[in-house]
Protein backbone atom coordinates (compact mmCIF):
# COMPACT_ATOMS: atom_id res chain seq x y z
CA UNK A 1 0.00 0.00 0.00
CA UNK A 2 1.06 3.53 -0.93
CA UNK A 3 2.35 6.01 1.51
CA UNK A 4 -0.12 8.39 0.70
CA UNK A 5 -2.86 5.77 1.35
CA UNK A 6 -1.65 5.19 4.91
CA UNK A 7 -1.25 8.78 5.68
CA UNK A 8 -5.26 9.31 4.25
CA UNK A 9 -6.31 6.26 6.53
CA UNK A 10 -3.79 7.80 9.63
CA UNK A 11 -6.03 11.23 9.10
CA UNK A 12 -9.38 9.33 9.11
CA UNK A 13 -8.33 7.00 11.67
CA UNK A 14 -7.25 9.76 14.15
CA UNK A 15 -10.59 12.00 13.53
CA UNK A 16 -12.67 8.77 14.08
CA UNK A 17 -10.55 8.45 17.04
CA UNK A 18 -10.66 11.50 18.77
CA UNK A 19 -14.61 12.06 17.80
CA UNK A 20 -15.60 8.68 19.36
CA UNK A 21 -13.32 8.90 22.47
CA UNK A 22 -15.27 12.07 23.67
CA UNK A 23 -18.79 10.49 22.50
CA UNK A 24 -17.84 7.84 25.15
CA UNK A 25 -16.76 9.53 27.23
CA UNK A 26 -19.55 11.88 27.47
CA UNK A 27 -21.62 9.32 27.32
CA UNK A 28 -20.12 7.40 30.65
CA UNK A 29 -20.51 10.45 32.44
CA UNK A 30 -24.20 10.63 31.55
CA UNK A 31 -24.43 7.30 33.00
CA UNK A 32 -24.20 5.23 29.74
CA UNK A 33 -21.31 2.64 30.51
CA UNK A 34 -22.96 -0.29 30.20
CA UNK A 35 -24.51 0.94 26.73
CA UNK A 36 -21.28 1.09 25.12
CA UNK A 37 -19.92 -1.58 23.10
CA UNK A 38 -17.22 -3.73 24.45
CA UNK A 39 -14.24 -1.75 23.05
CA UNK A 40 -15.24 1.36 23.88
CA UNK A 41 -15.87 0.03 27.89
CA UNK A 42 -12.19 -1.34 27.90
CA UNK A 43 -10.66 1.96 26.16
CA UNK A 44 -12.76 4.22 28.62
CA UNK A 45 -11.23 1.73 31.87
CA UNK A 46 -7.66 1.31 30.83
CA UNK A 47 -8.45 5.59 30.77
CA UNK A 48 -9.56 5.16 34.43
CA UNK A 49 -6.89 3.55 35.70
CA UNK A 50 -4.28 5.78 34.00
CA UNK A 51 -5.73 8.70 35.94
CA UNK A 52 -4.77 7.86 39.16
CA UNK A 53 -1.13 8.24 37.91
CA UNK A 54 -1.05 10.73 35.58
CA UNK A 55 -3.03 14.40 34.71
CA UNK A 56 -6.71 13.86 32.76
CA UNK A 57 -5.19 15.38 29.43
CA UNK A 58 -2.11 12.82 29.10
CA UNK A 59 -4.58 9.98 30.10
CA UNK A 60 -6.95 11.38 27.09
CA UNK A 61 -3.90 11.53 25.16
CA UNK A 62 -2.61 7.95 25.55
CA UNK A 63 -6.50 6.77 25.44
CA UNK A 64 -7.12 8.14 22.02
CA UNK A 65 -4.10 7.57 20.54
CA UNK A 66 -4.32 3.79 21.77
CA UNK A 67 -8.47 4.01 19.77
CA UNK A 68 -6.31 5.56 16.88
CA UNK A 69 -4.02 2.58 16.51
CA UNK A 70 -6.66 0.27 16.63
CA UNK A 71 -8.76 1.91 14.25
CA UNK A 72 -5.57 2.09 11.84
CA UNK A 73 -5.32 -1.25 12.05
CA UNK A 74 -9.24 -1.79 11.10
CA UNK A 75 -9.27 -0.11 8.31
CA UNK A 76 -5.98 -1.20 7.08
CA UNK A 77 -3.46 0.61 7.41
CA UNK A 78 -0.09 -1.27 7.25
CA UNK A 79 2.66 -1.68 10.29
CA UNK A 80 2.42 0.97 13.23
CA UNK A 81 -0.04 3.14 12.89
CA UNK A 82 2.38 6.66 12.52
CA UNK A 83 2.39 9.74 14.95
CA UNK A 84 0.06 12.14 13.84
CA UNK A 85 1.63 15.73 13.03
CA UNK A 86 1.38 18.65 15.30
CA UNK A 87 -1.66 20.63 14.55
CA UNK A 88 -0.87 24.03 13.74
CA UNK A 89 -3.45 27.21 13.14
CA UNK A 90 -3.89 27.75 9.17
CA UNK A 91 -4.40 31.66 9.50
CA UNK A 92 -1.29 31.97 11.23
CA UNK A 93 0.80 35.15 9.49
CA UNK A 94 -2.49 35.28 6.93
CA UNK A 95 -4.80 37.06 9.17
CA UNK A 96 -6.85 38.93 6.44
CA UNK A 97 -8.97 41.88 7.78
CA UNK A 98 -12.47 41.72 7.51
CA UNK A 99 -14.30 44.53 5.55
CA UNK A 100 -18.04 45.18 4.63
CA UNK A 101 -19.37 46.09 1.31
CA UNK A 102 -20.90 49.55 1.32
CA UNK A 103 -24.27 48.93 1.59
CA UNK A 104 -26.26 49.71 -1.41
CA UNK A 105 -28.87 52.45 -0.90
CA UNK A 106 -32.49 50.79 -1.60
CA UNK A 107 -33.94 52.02 -5.04
CA UNK A 108 -31.57 53.94 -6.33
CA UNK A 109 -30.23 53.83 -9.58
CA UNK A 110 -27.30 55.74 -11.19
CA UNK A 111 -30.58 57.04 -13.94
CA UNK A 112 -32.03 58.43 -10.52
CA UNK A 113 -28.50 60.18 -9.00
CA UNK A 114 -28.50 62.03 -12.04
CA UNK A 115 -32.24 63.23 -11.99
CA UNK A 116 -31.96 64.36 -8.30
CA UNK A 117 -31.37 68.09 -8.95
CA UNK A 118 -33.99 68.31 -11.55
CA UNK A 119 -36.29 66.98 -9.21
CA UNK A 120 -35.52 69.24 -6.78
CA UNK A 121 -36.01 72.54 -8.57
CA UNK A 122 -39.18 71.41 -10.36
CA UNK A 123 -40.61 70.38 -6.92
CA UNK A 124 -41.70 74.46 -6.08
CA UNK A 125 -43.22 75.09 -9.43
CA UNK A 126 -45.23 71.97 -8.79
CA UNK A 127 -46.17 72.29 -5.49
CA UNK A 128 -47.36 76.33 -6.74
CA UNK A 129 -49.04 74.58 -9.91
CA UNK A 130 -51.25 72.03 -7.59
CA UNK A 131 -52.30 75.34 -5.26
CA UNK A 132 -53.22 77.02 -8.33
CA UNK A 133 -55.28 74.22 -9.81
CA UNK A 134 -56.80 73.81 -5.89
CA UNK A 135 -57.50 77.31 -5.84
CA UNK A 136 -59.25 77.16 -9.48
CA UNK A 137 -61.02 74.54 -8.07
CA UNK A 138 -62.64 75.93 -5.14
CA UNK A 139 -63.45 79.34 -7.26
CA UNK A 140 -65.18 76.69 -9.92
CA UNK A 141 -66.82 75.24 -7.21
CA UNK A 142 -68.08 78.67 -5.91
CA UNK A 143 -68.98 79.90 -9.15
CA UNK A 144 -71.04 76.35 -10.11
CA UNK A 145 -72.53 76.81 -6.60
CA UNK A 146 -73.51 80.61 -7.15
CA UNK A 147 -75.39 79.65 -10.51
CA UNK A 148 -77.20 76.99 -9.01
CA UNK A 149 -79.14 79.00 -6.18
Amino acid sequence: MSSSSNSSIAKKARTKAEADFATWLMMAKLGGFDDLPSNAQSFLTNYRTRLETMSEAESTAVAVREVYSAYYSEMGGVGAAPEPKARTPTTEGKVVRFQRRPKPQPGLSGARHSMRPMIRQSLPALLIFASMVRAGSANLNKAISGVSA
